[in-house]
């Protein structure tokens, strides 16, 4: 299984859900992140403002801050390669990445029904 590693910019806290005006694609982002590692994802999360080092340390990381700025975080790392910058994934995007299985796109109809019944 892949590891995902994300790499946030500076944030006020570990996930960024906290404080008074917490930003919604943070709040999705990071209940997709306890879902992949509920399903069994390798997941790895650095804040800048938290874990400076973690970006330094990293040849990629840091070659992508030196090029990009930390402005153009997040980074997103899949077995140490550049996956996305600059927006936070979408659940399917992690799915694809951890080779988890996909969740069921669409619930299934319900008993008895059946095309053209309009009970469905």
């Amino acid at each position: 299984m892949s590891t995902i590693q994300i790499f946030d910019p500076a944030l006020c806290c570990s996930s960024g859900v906290c404080g008074t005006d917490v930003d919604q694609a943070l709040v999705n982002f990071s209940a997709d992140i306890d879902w992949a590692i509920k399903n069994g994802a390798q997941v790895e999360r650095f804040n800048l403002a938290q874990q400076p080092m973690a970006f330094a340390e990293n040849a990629v990381v840091n070659s992508f801050l030196q090029r990009s700025g930390a402005e153009a975080l997040p980074l997103i790392l899949v077995d140490g390669e550049v996956a996305l910058a600059g927006r936070y994934p979408l659940r399917a995007e992690l799915v694809r990445w951890a080779g988890i299985a996909a969740p069921e796109a669409a619930a299934k109809p319900a008993a008895g029904c059946c095309s053209g019944s309009r009970c469905c």
